[in-house]
């Protein structure tokens, strides 16, 4: 298989020994030694149970996307300016080491990704392997062995719910390359590090190396996974590259894929009724040959829905999707439109929207930079727009499930939802007619706002525009609104990446974050479409709980 490549310099990161691979280091045992300090037994088991989290993360083949951006810093004020970004979404095999495997879109040679990977020509070395990335899941794959590493306690301290203790952690002398440097923060009831802060080090290239913060979350009793890994690398004292900056997330999820609710669904006891179920209507069972094409339709599209979200793309069913649920509703009252549509999540951080049948699908990425939920209203109703006016010929095929029988890496390649201009257009239109009967019609200001951001920034985010299962007809929305500049300085034009939506990585259910709403602010506090740093609100999960959501976008559901 072709090896990937991906924005990274190939010398950065030194990967330390292979898993499971001996330690060359002895201790002697002393029989009259005094017994182990406080520090010593902590340590012990930190280093044991790191030693079980490599093993347990061994067993499991999670999604992984690494979304890079290039910023440049602006003339004008001195803040920093997304010029242009790299995307990557593949499956990891753990089992085998840090192996990745991409899941490549069918466009990837279109024009847009053309010019992305066109900008790698003017990075001068700055070619990047995923698994540089993925590497930071760890501070030694190896295991963080205190016989490597000296330990300074530095503190107590509460991430979310979590009491820490917090170590600044450095390589022993001639304890090997690519060790970790940097501090840990380890909870104190199973000593599990839960964050660890820093980069590798002994390389003669250790300057350029990439500074990362990583998190884990909890799913369980004594289940952390890692989730989320925010770096940064700047180039400014290297002439060569014109002060560069990248700043990057990775994020990893999928971890279950749904199979624990589907075999707690085969382990239930269901009891058959005593009697059958009657049907005391008058009216006939059987269906027509009409409703009989509706429903073939719909069990294609369910087919494909579901198929999606096996592979861990579509979330399950949950509280974000019941507010575009409700946003759709109130689309529809107020037009009079008697259809049921269905709300779906993908899980990737690319914007896109597209609808399939009946089903109105938005990317997470999306969710999470829109400003309000004018805006969110503008983007379903250009999708129901797509529906209610296509007179394309169903697809099918997904209704046999021979068709579904495809691997991860075919993903993209099996599943089109491109439209042609004519019918993005009419959608458009129809979505705009939508819009100015709905209650949304006198906010849609900041929705004008930030389509033309998008609209933008197509130079310079070419690849999070990019979709890998829709088009790019969201780029070229339009809601019929006028604003002033003097109104646009005024409002939040976009959100940060990962503003708005949280992911659970073992089952992908998706929560609203529960920070405050933003309000108006300076410009060098607007970052819209911009990678920021994680600061992930910890808890416990000791049992099984049903998961519950703030509804930030204050939904006025219409009667």
């Amino acid at each position: 298989m072709r090896r990937i490549r991906f924005l990274a310099l190939a010398a950065v990161f030194c990967v330390p020994p292979a898993f499971g691979q001996a330690q060359t280091a002895t201790q002697t045992q002393n029989p009259t030694a005094a017994p182990p300090s406080a520090l010593e037994q902590i340590l012990a088991k930190m280093a044991a149970r790191e030693k079980q989290e490599i093993s347990m993360v061994r067993q499991h083949s999670p999604l992984v996307e690494t979304y890079i951006q290039k910023v440049r810093i602006a003339e004008s004020d001195g803040t920093w300016v997304p010029d242009g970004d790299q995307y990557f979404i593949g499956r990891a095999d753990f089992s085998r080491g840090l192996d990745l495997r991409p899941l490549p879109a069918p466009d990837d040679e279109s024009p847009r990704h053309v010019l992305a990977s066109l900008s790698h020509l003017f990075n001068f070395g700055t070619e990047f392997l995923p698994q540089g990335f993925l590497q930071m899941i760890y501070p030694d794959m190896t295991g963080i062995d205190p016989r490597n590493y000296n330990f300074d306690y530095i503190r107590r301290e509460f991430l979310g719910e979590v009491r820490t203790l917090v170590f600044d952690v450095t390589p022993r002398p001639n304890s090997g390359k690519g060790r970790f440097r940097g501090r840990i923060w380890v909870e104190d009831q199973d000593y599990t590090i839960v964050r660890f802060n820093g980069t590798y080090s002994g390389h003669e290239f250790s300057k350029w190396n990439f500074h990362f913060d990583s998190w884990r979350v909890n799913a369980g009793p004594n289940l952390w996974l890692p989730a989320f890994i925010y770096s940064e690398q700047s180039f400014a004292t290297y002439p060569v590259f014109k002060s560069q900056t990248y700043k990057a997330q990775t994020r990893l999820w999928a971890y279950d894929v749904g199979r624990t609710r589907q075999e707690e669904e085969l382990s239930r006891v269901l009891i058959e009724a005593a009697s059958p179920v009657i049907d005391k209507s008058e009216q006939a069972t059987d269906l027509s040959p009409i409703q009989e094409q509706r429903a073939w339709n719909e069990q294609a599209d369910e087919n494909a829905v579901d198929k999606l979200q096996r592979l861990g793309l579509i979330a399950p069913k949950g509280e974000v999707d019941k507010i575009l649920d409700t946003v759709v509703n109130n689309l529809e009252l107020t037009n009079n439109i008697d259809l049921h549509i269905d709300c779906r999540i993908l899980m990737t951080s690319t914007m896109e929207s597209f609808s399939m049948g009946n089903t109105i699908v938005l990317s997470r990425g999306l969710i999470d930079v829109m400003p309000d939920e004018a805006t969110l209203a503008a983007m379903l109703a250009k999708e129901m727009g797509y529906i209610l006016t296509s007179k394309r010929r169903p697809d099918t095929r997904f209704a046999f499930y021979d068709q579904l029988q495809f691997g991860d890496q075919q993903i993209f390649q099996h599943f089109d939802f491109d439209r042609k201009p004519s019918e993005d257009a009419a959608a458009g239109a129809r979505g705009a007619e939508l819009l100015r009967n709905s209650p949304y019609k006198d906010q849609l200001g900041t929705a004008q706002i930030f389509i033309a951001e998008l609209q933008g920034r197509g130079r310079e985010i070419p690849n999070l525009i990019s979709p890998r299962l829709g088009d790019t007809g969201l780029i070229r929305s339009s809601v019929a609104a006028r604003t002033s500049d003097a109104e646009s300085a005024r409002h939040i034009v976009a959100l940060p990446l990962g503003g708005r939506v949280k992911m659970d990585p073992w089952d992908d259910t998706l929560v609203l974050m529960k920070a405050e709403a933003t309000a108006a602010s300076p410009d060098r506090s607007k970052m819209p479409f911009e990678v920021t740093p994680f600061e992930i609100y910890l808890t416990r999960e000791t049992t099984e709980k049903a998961k519950t959501s703030q509804l930030h976008f204050t939904l006025r559901p219409v009667s």
